[in-house]
């Protein structure tokens, strides 16, 4: 009829596809906000205030607790272990696991059993690694007995060096996440075309020549994926040190951010310290992944 509205088919269509999509990304960003960006919302409000377990007189203090926790040694403390062991382990499985991918790169049986085996300890909890390898690292453990059988007069103390036990605490760490890495790298490697590498074998290029100018350029993206999934690993980890050390040995040689703010949380009953050490975790969380992610996806753009 003259002067009716008449839609198109193509936004009818939109309308469709757009109450489709919402259907199925609504629950979703529900449940994100709610167990996701509700806590955290919250934990940095009790950050600037003086919330205890038992007391419910609760004040706000503003930046007061910030003042506080920058003034005191143990953050400092751990903050130092956290990149410790965040720099060990964005650089150790990033290496071996690019290493190991390409030796594993090949179509047989026996290499897809190898991928499955590499693949086997990040499926498993930070507990479970930490309680296999807390019976390896003993004193009268597996590997302090085949370090006597080669000949070492000193067997390590592992756990309980104060020098060893941060970097004992790494490796393990580094050991669950290496198979994470020998995936993505092989995914990467699987993406390359085959035509690049038959080019650089026209031109004569040997295995470093391919490596550098295909196979480097051509896996940016994987190295991305990588060191942002390493770097956020590091940052907090928690389990791994509650069952290997606690902590210690000592006051604090292995402790970790995420570790400091439950000790101090739960056990120390200092809510609003803890909600504001856990926010410039976050904060710091937050800048140092965005700036290797934007200086790796600008790495991919130039390459």
């Amino acid at each position: 009829m003259p002067g009716s509205p008449r839609h198109h088919p193509l936004q009818g269509g939109r309308l469709r596809r757009a109450r489709e999509f919402s259907g199925f990304a609504l629950p979703g960003l529900f449940l994100y906000g709610v167990l996701v960006l509700v806590p955290i919302v919250w934990t940095i409000v009790l950050g600037f205030t003086d919330q205890t377990r038992f007391d419910p007189q609760t004040s706000w203090v503003g930046l007061k607790q910030f003042g506080r926790l920058f003034q005191d040694e143990q953050f400092w403390l751990v903050l130092r272990n956290t990149f410790v062991v965040t720099l060990i382990v964005v650089i150790v499985p990033n290496v071996l696991g690019l290493a190991i991918a390409l030796l594993l790169n090949r179509e047989s049986l026996l290499y897809r059993l190898l991928r499955s085996v590499f693949f086997t300890p990040v499926i498993l909890s930070g507990i479970v690694v930490s309680v296999i390898w807390q019976s390896l690292l003993r004193p009268d453990g597996v590997l302090n007995a085949i370090l006597v059988d080669l000949g070492v007069d000193s067997a390590p103390r592992w756990l309980s060096d104060p020098g060893l036990a941060l970097y004992s605490i790494s490796g393990i760490l580094c050991w669950q996440m290496l198979g994470f890495c020998v995936v993505v790298y092989l995914a990467g490697l699987n993406s390359v075309p085959k035509e690049l590498y038959e080019a650089a074998l026209m031109d004569g290029a040997g295995r470093l020549r391919r490596f550098r100018s295909v196979t480097w350029p051509m896996i940016a993206a994987s190295v991305t994926i990588n060191t942002v999934m390493l770097l956020i690993s590091g940052f907090k980890v928690y389990e791994h040190i509650l069952v290997l050390t606690n902590g210690g040995p000592g006051r604090n040689a292995t402790a970790s951010i995420a570790f400091d703010v439950i000790e101090k949380g739960v056990r120390g009953d200092r809510i609003g310290f803890s909600a504001a050490e856990a926010t410039i975790m976050l904060a710091i969380i937050v800048a140092i992944t965005g700036v290797v992610l934007r200086l790796l996806q600008r790495r991919e753009v130039h390459l």
